[in-house]
This record gives structure tokens, sequence and C-alpha cells, in this order.
């Protein structure tokens, strides 16, 4: 199976090719006809499974057809990162088009992206909060809105923006096309999903879990051990790219500036941030500057980088949709991924919690010749004391982390410093 299925514009199949996309992926093997078809639709499915190019490519394929230079596509995304990602796939896939698009977000002016609208764009890609802004100064016309995307909608729940998304939905012309992305399905967005689409067609990609291609593993620790395991288990364990996730941004800044002492090649992710700091971490963490990046979740949303090989859970996160969330950031595109977690007494609920959703017991392990003094786990955490954290590591290839000045240390051992 392949893309010329779709009967693409030959300046999108142009584009398809160009980009290096061969097969589909399941979700737009299914997502694309029906969105095609201009039905309404529900996708369910894990992250980095492609939901974006299962809307964009069929959007970029009506709008080909119609009036241009007016809004007539409106995706509304949960954070910067995201919009941005989405933009960016909607100029690649669409440059050989007329189509133009533009991201619009909080956290820089308005002045750039309000001339960007007054000269006429068929796609806006826009976080929440910014978009009413535009729409309360009259910034923006969204009379002729044909196709409405909400991607990755629970997060959105997550974050407290499902009072905004009643208030955009009011401002949209009754008859239009809606899709409705997510990766897990709570109560309140399933309410919401039932209110907003018409007869829609629910295409869903497995089971609302972490893939298959991430492995998991538990590491039983004091809250004030948490560094020092970290540190530990840098200098003991191959990797490509690792993302940690802390559950406070002042953590995760600290973190950053913590590793960067040490010689690592890590910055940080967090809300505090301006957006082009923000981007210049991702872009950053995505080409290769740095090989860690520490985040929070909120922030976190929307990086789509492959080579991630590792997700380091610092601090347990507060639901099981998150951690969802935060495991989807690894084992992408059909690659294997890591994720270790740190876990103290207090979260044992959290733990239950995420396996009944995994289906099976995570592992439970501790680190070589690390000094735990005198912390003993609970009975819950005691199994597998042995294991050491290469035990299963993916079959793709492991680059130890570089420090900053490049060297390359030897496998589980800590790289020079000058």
């Amino acid at each position: 199976m392949n893309f010329e299925q779709f009967s693409f514009d030959r300046r999108i199949v142009a584009r398809i090719k160009a980009i290096g996309y061969t097969t589909p992926t399941p979700i737009q093997q299914q997502a694309i006809p029906m969105v095609l078809e201009g039905r309404d639709v529900m996708g369910l499915a894990q992250t980095g499974t492609g939901k974006t190019a299962a809307f964009t490519l069929p959007i970029l394929q009506r709008l080909t057809k119609g009036p241009l230079r007016r809004v007539r596509v409106l995706i509304v995304a949960p954070t910067r990162e995201l919009a941005e990602q989405i933009h960016q796939m909607s100029l690649d896939l669409g440059k050989n088009t007329k189509v133009r698009s533009v991201s619009v977000y909080g956290g820089v002016s308005k002045v750039s992206q309000v001339s960007r609208l007054r000269s006429g764009v068929e796609i806006v890609i826009a976080c929440p909060g910014r978009l009413l802004d535009l729409a309360h100064d009259g910034a923006i016309d969204l009379s002729h809105v044909e196709v409405l995307v909400l991607d990755e909608a629970d997060r959105m729940c997550d974050m407290g923006f499902l009072p905004d998304i009643r208030r955009i939905i009011k401002l949209l012309p009754a008859q239009r096309q809606t899709l409705f992305f997510a990766a897990t399905m709570p109560k309140d967005i399933r309410r919401l999903a039932d209110n907003i689409l018409k007869d829609p067609v629910t295409v869903q990609i497995g089971k609302i879990a972490p893939a298959k291609t991430v492995s998991h593993a538990l590491y039983p620790v004091p809250h004030n051990l948490k560094k020092n395991l970290l540190l530990a288990m840098l200098q003991q364990t191959p990797t490509g790219r690792v993302l940690i996730f802390t559950r406070t941004k002042y953590r995760a800044r600290n973190l950053a500036r913590d590793l960067a002492k040490r010689g690592y090649r890590a910055a940080a992710l967090q809300g505090n941030m301006s957006q082009n700091q923000r981007q210049k971490a991702i872009n950053g963490f995505r080409d290769g500057k740095y090989d860690i990046l520490a985040a929070t979740d909120v922030a976190a949303r929307g990086i789509d980088v492959s080579e991630i090989s590792h997700v380091i859970n610092f601090d347990i996160p507060d639901t099981v949709d998150a951690y969802t969330h935060r495991i989807g950031r690894t084992g992408r595109a059909h690659q294997s991924g890591e994720a270790f977690t740190f876990a103290g007494q207090a979260d044992g609920q959290m733990i239950r919690d995420i396996e009944k959703v995994l289906g099976t017991r995570i592992e439970r392990r501790r680190l070589p010749d690390f000094n735990y003094g005198s912390f003993v786990p609970e009975s819950q955490f005691q199994e597998n004391h042995s294991n050491s954290p290469g035990k299963t590591q993916p079959h793709h290839k492991r680059n130890h982390i570089r420090k900053n000045n490049g060297s390359h240390g030897p496998r589980r051992h800590a790289p020079r410093r000058k």
C-alpha cells in the first residue's frame, strides 16, 4: 500500500515523494479516505503514529480547489511547539501549492501574526488563548471555516482549555467538517466529541497505551537520591537522545543546569522560557546540539524527534494519561525505546494504575554499584535488584551521551573530560 491510492493532486504527490514518505501508517490508511470524503473523524492513536499527516494531506487536497486567501481551515493545538510542528508540516507538504498557513500563539507579539492573517491565509494553526484574543480584536475572520481540527484534544482538556474550546466552536459555522484527534479519551473529551462531531467515523489504532516498541523499568529511589541516580545512570547507560520529565519548571531548569555543569550537552524546556528560547532548545535537541532535554509535561507537547532512545521520568507523572504521553516521545517510527521511572514510597498507587494500562507488571531495577545508603524499597518495589540498565537495550544503534568536549566514553563508563 502506498500514497498513490489516495489520488492526491500531483503537486502534493511530488512533496510526499520529496519528503520521503513511502507507506502510509495505519492511522493514515484509515483516516485519510474518510477525511477526503468529508466525514467527521475521531482519530485515536498513540503519539508518533502519523496523525498530523493523516489530517494535513487531505486538508491540502481540499484546498487545491475553491477560493484562496481566506481562513478555510482551523487547527487548534494545546501548545506552541505542537502548533509550530503542524505549521511546518503544512509548509513542507503544501510547498508546491498556493496554500498558505500561519501559526498563532501567545508569548510572542501579535503584530506579525495579524500581518500574516491580513495578507490572506487558508490554514490557521492556533493555541486557544491567542486565537480568542485575535477574534476579540477582530483580527481574524472565522466565518468561512470549512474544517475544524482539534489535535491532542485530551491534552487540551488536561491543560484547562475546554471552556476556551467551547467558546471557539461558537465562533465557527455550524456546517463544517470536524476532525478530532487524541491519544487518550477521558470522559470530558468524550462528551465534547459527542457534542461537536456529526455521525463520525472512529479510527482507533491499537489500544490507547504506550507503544509496544517501548520497554519499561522502575527504579525505586528516595527523592534526595534522584539526581545522583540520574548521573550514575547516564554514565552507565548507552543512549541516543534522552528526554527527562520533571514535575516543575524549577526542577527542569535546575536539572539541565546541573547536567551542563558536569559537561553534558543538556538544555531545559519549560513554560517560563520565551518562545524563541523554547524553539531554540527543541531545535537544538532535534539537530543534535543537545543530547539531553529536561522538560515539563506542558512544554514537551509537540516534540517530534524520532531519535529519542530514552524517556526518564525523574518525577512520576500525576496521571496515567500523562505517562502515556511522556512515553510516546520514544519508540517512534518503528524504533525501540526505553522508559525509566524513578519512584518513591508515595508512588505505589500511581504505579499500579500505570501497570493496569500496560497490562503487565513493570520490571523493578536497582542500578549496580550505586550507593543507596540505608534506603530499602517498599515490598511492592522489591524485584530484580541485580538487573542492570543495559539488560533490555533497544536494537537500534546507541551512542554514549557526549559531553561538551564531544568525546565519547566507553560503554558503562563516564565520558572523559578535558
